[in-house]
């Protein structure tokens, strides 16, 4: 089901991506897509792909500038409108994630998870999921992780699609698309 649904929105977005593509060429440059490598389901990692929301910035000694400094007019204008995700349905066909399940994070917080935070990884990542309709990134990483478990829990395909409903409202609503007093999200440092 997620293979067809994905192949069908990605027909029925090209005029949308392909705009998107543009605006980014013009704003940030090549390359379009950012590709950052996460973890899906049982630990095994992946390239993710969304389009471009931040120029290649960085200090005199070569480390990246903070997000907020880096992160363009127009890439704020897709991260609300999640425009910038809509290459993550090429990951779907690919089979690296679902259209429902918990958002794919960083290798490096692999060993930062309790055992119980950690079988958020026994189902395949999402495009979106529950913490996203729940507040997104206004969120604490402990509740995102919770989240996360009661959809490993209480996977459904009727949850899958009460879930993608109120995935639009929240689109939509625009809330939650920053961590209070960051750009992004700040890192997950683990449970102290």
């Amino acid at each position: 089901m997620d293979v067809a649904a994905a192949a069908a929105a990605l027909v029925v977005a090209a005029p949308v991506m392909a705009a998107t593509a543009a605006a980014v060429c013009v704003d940030v440059g090549r390359p379009l897509l950012f590709r950052q490598v996460r973890v899906g389901r049982g630990g095994q990692v992946f390239e993710l792909l969304k389009f471009r929301t931040m120029r290649h910035a960085v200090t005199s000694d070569g480390r990246p500038l903070p997000d907020g400094e880096r992160l363009t007019r127009l890439g704020r204008v897709l991260r609300a409108s999640s425009l910038d995700e809509l290459p993550q349905l090429i990951n779907v066909l690919r089979g690296d994630m679902s259209l429902v399940g918990p958002r794919p994070l960083l290798p490096e917080y692999l060993p930062r998870y309790s055992a119980e935070q950690a079988r958020r990884h026994e189902v395949q990542p999402g495009i979106t999921g529950l913490a996203q309709v729940s507040g997104r990134n206004a969120l604490t990483w402990p509740e995102k992780f919770a989240l996360d478990v009661y959809y490993v829990d209480h996977r459904s395909l009727a949850l899958d699609l009460k879930i993608l409903a109120r995935t639009v409202t929240a689109v939509l609503a625009r809330r939650g698309i920053s961590a209070a007093g960051e750009a992004t999200m700040p890192p997950f440092r683990g449970e102290r």
